[in-house]
């Protein structure tokens, strides 16, 4: 499993049209083959950094998805919104602490 974790800032007016792009889309993320998770993150303090947070079934399914007409359209209209270069990064869990 590969947790893919996306850190995005957008100019303040940005905002409203990058969350309704993100509605208008993520069923057809989450549905993508090999994505198992999908969840938007909203920074607390600073209201214009939104990070993705993502489960994928391999790096191969993550890539087909970047490869995908879905993944190009999606991030050419995210990307015009930036305010900063986003930050990615591909991960792994290792464990889980219970109580």
């Amino acid at each position: 499993m590969l947790i893919r974790i996306v850190r995005m800032t957008f100019r303040p007016e940005a905002v409203s049209a990058f969350l309704e792009n993100f509605e208008a889309n993520k069923k057809f993320i989450r549905n993508f083959p090999g994505c198992h998770h999908l969840e938007l993150w909203q920074d607390f303090s600073d209201k214009n950094i939104f990070v993705t947070y993502s489960h994928w079934e391999s790096e191969a399914h993550l890539n087909q998805y970047r490869d995908s007409e879905l993944f190009k359209s999606v991030w050419s209209f995210t990307k015009a919104l930036f305010a900063e270069k986003p930050q990615a990064f591909s991960t792994k869990k290792l464990q889980e602490v219970a109580k």
